[in-house]
């Protein structure tokens, strides 16, 4: 009787260690050597000094990760660095490496580290997959935060979908995503290629330490920077706080009626599995369904909306739509935000210096030519329209800004005056407007339309 009291009090003794440890942080390097670390991808250096790890790059080599033996699905991690000299690190969380995926090559979520003009530190990159999630010209309040010649410190928290980062305090990018819910944590030292100027530069990390699942009270409180939301059709608490709605529902007609109509058009466009698809009909204006319309009008806004086309499509997303004005059974007036196969739609060619192109102020104003924001027809890709109070007005494509004008100014009225718009009073000067998806005869999917009133 006494060994089992001795027995039952010894492992009450060892669980409540380990339930005193949850929620605490812990330590995932002993300052000595890399136990509970291996090594993956290329053969970039890593080893123990002054109780510091060190990554040295290393040529002709692949992007290299020195990644903890356990996964983490729900965790706040923070850690210091500092680069011995300039080149593009970062750090792996919720990243695998699988042999049935490109013969074990490292993907999954990254905070970057970017010491260039750009200024993208903090900004989460999704290595071996999608790429940029949340580049840093999203937030640029906080590309300021990166101290390139200094130490460095780095906060992740994970919780569920949500993916939030800081840089020496500040915040820098905020995530919900669902792509990967667990995985290593990894310390990179990216590929340098065969140049040799690059070899042997250095980077050094130190007190990393974790809070494996933490309590919810030890999560840091919700700011006011960007979200990037890729729940299809959902407002995450963050977005709430910010003033996001969501400007379809993701099931129903409700808040939008057909252009010139009091009703939603009975057939042309459907809405089944989050998705709300303009069907391919003759590839003309209102081919089938005809455009449709938020019922509300807005002045300054912040939109933002996912939206997939099909080889040689059309449409368009219209702001500021004023329907005083009789089309002739063509498209409703209004500014502009082309969505378009600029490779297969003979639009992209007419115009003027590509100004009827992808993500263009139709007929007026020509996207950057920024490749990174081009995703191939049949990807999704992320819209976004923002008209401040001063009516400054943005066009931005897959998180990068590609258009920016001032609404009013000389400049746009000159803009309109040599346009398809030129006799049209007026055009696009109306303090407030409809929003307006297009129908144009080719089939087009949009999904998880927001928008956000700016006063």
């Amino acid at each position: 009787m006494k060994k089992t009291i001795l027995l039952c009090g010894s492992l009450l003794c060892m669980y409540g260690s380990l339930f005193a440890q949850k929620g605490q942080w812990q330590t995932l390097f002993n300052g000595k050597d890399l136990k509970g670390w291996k090594q993956l991808g290329g053969k970039a250096v890593y080893n123990v000094e002054g109780g510091q790890i060190v990554g040295t790059t290393v040529t002709g080599t692949p992007n290299s990760f020195l990644a903890t033996d356990k996964e983490y699905g729900d965790f706040i991690l923070e850690l210091e660095f500092k680069l011995g000299a300039p080149f593009n690190s970062g750090i792996q969380f919720r990243s695998q490496s699988r042999e049935d995926y490109q013969s074990g090559r490292v993907f999954g979520y990254q905070m970057e580290i970017d010491p260039s003009d750009r200024k993208w530190s903090g900004g989460v990159y999704e290595e071996g997959r999608r790429g940029w999630q949340y580049p840093m010209e999203l937030n640029p309040a906080g590309q300021n935060a990166f101290k390139p010649t200094d130490w460095n410190k780095y906060r992740i928290e994970c919780r569920g979908n949500e993916i939030r980062t800081w840089v020496n305090g500040v915040p820098t990018a905020h995530l919900v995503d669902t792509a990967l819910p667990k995985g290593f944590i990894a310390l990179q030292v990216h590929g340098i290629g065969k140049n040799a100027t690059d070899e042997n530069k250095h980077i050094y990390w130190k007190n990393i330490r974790i809070i494996d699942k933490p309590a919810a009270s030890q999560y840091s409180p919700y700011d006011n920077i960007y979200v990037v939301n890729n729940v299809d059709n959902t407002i995450s608490g963050q977005q709430k706080k910010n003033g996001y709605q969501l400007l379809w529902d993701g099931k129903t007609s409700k808040g939008w009626r057909g252009a010139y109509r009091k009703d939603f058009p009975a057939s042309g466009w459907h809405m089944q599995d989050g998705l709300l698809t303009i069907m391919h009909s003759n590839g003309d204006e209102e081919g089938s369904g005809g455009d449709i319309v938020t019922e509300k009008e807005y002045a300054a806004f912040e939109m933002e909306f996912m939206f997939k086309l099909t080889p040689g499509a059309n449409s368009g997303v219209k702001y500021f739509v004023n329907e005083s004005y009789e089309t002739g059974g063509k498209s409703a007036i209004g500014l502009e935000y082309q969505v378009l196969d600029d490779e297969k739609h003979p639009d992209a060619k007419l115009g003027r210096d590509g100004n009827r192109t992808l993500a263009s102020l139709y007929d007026l104003m020509t996207r950057k030519q920024e490749k990174r924001a081009l995703l191939p027809i049949g990807d999704w890709n992320k819209g976004r329209i923002i008209v401040y109070p001063n009516n400054h007005v943005e066009h931005w494509l897959n998180g990068f800004k590609v258009l920016e004008y001032e609404r009013g100014s000389q400049a746009f009225k000159d803009l309109v005056a040599i346009s398809k718009y030129k006799n049209w009073k007026n055009f696009g000067l109306w303090p407030v407007g409809h929003i307006l998806l297009q129908d144009h005869g080719n089939e087009v999917s949009f999904k998880s339309i927001r928008i956000k009133v700016l006063k």
